[in-house]
């Protein structure tokens, strides 16, 4: 009778401990499956995020010049108080050699820019052999070394094409917030040497192959731009007002200026900025999962994993000092912009570390208290099972808000 209770006993705990362990083996395979969900979501908005959008002022040819300009510039200068010469129009080119950034606001620009003239028409504008027919107004250096030389000058029909290698470094303010799947827009705004006149600069769209909305054209094909890949290229104008005549009394370009922009768009190589970024803190992560595995009450386990609450603290400590210094490194690439989208991932690992600690903490206190028993069931099994699903569904918040 009392062999037929034992085995009783022994077949009732054995079951027990197997509903337990199928009960939690259920738990850990729907925290995959969700965590598997989360990851294709997450590398989904991530393709949507590295996508470029065509920007819808391109001009591609001269019909589209020519509505921006009446709707643009002749019809507010039939408006003026004051004398208008008909506007003269200068067709204008460029072929960028070679592109380089030198920190989060300048980039230097090397190439050629060439200016048509027709006779009688341009006759008291044209530059002379001493004199460049343009000025890039966002040029920070200077000197001879450096300026515009005049390159060539040669006839082509009624007009006189002259063209000026020209190398220049350009400040302009990017915008880093989208990193490491930000485009960059380099444009070069040129104004023609006699801005106070009714001069506009126009694209010599004659001068390229093809210039549609998809084109690249106007820059070496084999240009290096190391951690950048040619996206687009395009002429646009854009409206800038300013708030001096320049000591001009009929100053024309006083507000609303219709001024030539050619622009390259540049996107990121994301393998970089991956593996130099975002790989290691998914290992930082990883390794803090792997010390989360290790918190158990089975003393036998614990003494096998080495698990306690100072060890604990200690490997969080050390992977904080990681984290911290390649956030540092990060930050140092943008002076003075705003937080970027990778850095929140680093303020969640802060955070993280942070919950992870007090978990540990809270589960090596022995108490009844109704929140510590959800930190004590099933060793901790709650907090292990939803990590990953907790973390991939902050990332994917945090991408959703820069969408």
């Amino acid at each position: 009778h009392k062999f037929q209770q034992l085995i009783k006993f022994s077949t009732k705990r054995f079951n027990l401990k197997k509903g337990s362990y199928m009960k939690q083996a259920t738990w850990w395979w729907l925290s995959g499956g969700i965590s598997t969900c989360l990851i294709i979501v997450l590398i989904s908005m991530w393709v949507t995020m590295n996508q470029y959008d065509i920007e819808p002022t391109q001009l591609v040819n001269e019909e589209a010049v020519n509505d921006h300009l009446k709707s643009n510039w002749e019809n507010r200068l039939s408006t003026a108080k004051f004398q208008v010469d008909p506007t003269i129009r200068v067709k204008t080119g460029i072929f960028v050699q070679s592109l380089q950034f030198f920190n989060s606001t300048d980039v230097h620009l090397t190439g050629y820019i060439w200016q048509r003239y027709k006779d009688g028409e341009h006759d008291d504008i044209k530059p002379s052999a001493s004199e460049v027919g343009f000025i890039l107004p966002e040029q920070v250096n200077a000197g001879d070394d450096i300026e515009p030389r005049e390159v060539y000058r040669l006839r082509d029909g009624d007009e006189e094409v002259i063209g000026w290698y020209f190398e220049a470094t350009l400040r302009q303010p990017f915008d880093y917030v989208d990193y490491p799947f930000d485009h960059k827009t380099v444009w070069v705004r040129m104004w023609h040497k006699e801005f106070g006149r009714n001069i506009v600069l126009v694209p010599d769209f004659d001068a390229y192959k093809s210039t549609g909305l998809d084109d690249i054209f106007g820059i070496e094909t084999s240009i290096v731009l190391g951690t950048w890949v040619r996206q687009n290229t395009f002429f646009d104008y854009k409206l800038s007002s300013y708030d001096t005549n320049f000591g001009l009394a009929d100053h024309i370009i006083h507000e609303n200026f219709s001024e030539l922009h050619y622009n390259i768009v540049l996107k990121r190589k994301f393998e970089n900025a991956f593996i130099i970024y975002l790989l290691p803190l998914f290992l930082v992560a990883a390794l803090l999962f792997s010390a989360l595995l290790t918190i158990s009450k089975n003393e036998q386990l614990s003494d096998r994993l080495g698990f306690n609450v100072s060890g604990f603290i200690g490997a969080c400590s050390a992977l904080f000092f990681v984290v911290m210094l390649a956030h540092i490194q990060l930050r140092e690439q943008f002076p003075g912009s705003a937080t970027v989208y990778i850095e929140y991932f680093y303020i969640l690992m802060y955070a993280l570390f942070v919950i992870a600690t007090a978990n540990t903490y809270l589960f090596s206190i022995n108490s009844s208290g109704r929140w510590l028993k959800i930190i004590h069931y099933k060793d901790n099994i709650i907090a292990k099972v939803a990590y990953w699903p907790v973390v991939l569904s902050c990332l994917i918040l945090i991408t959703w808000v820069f969408l």
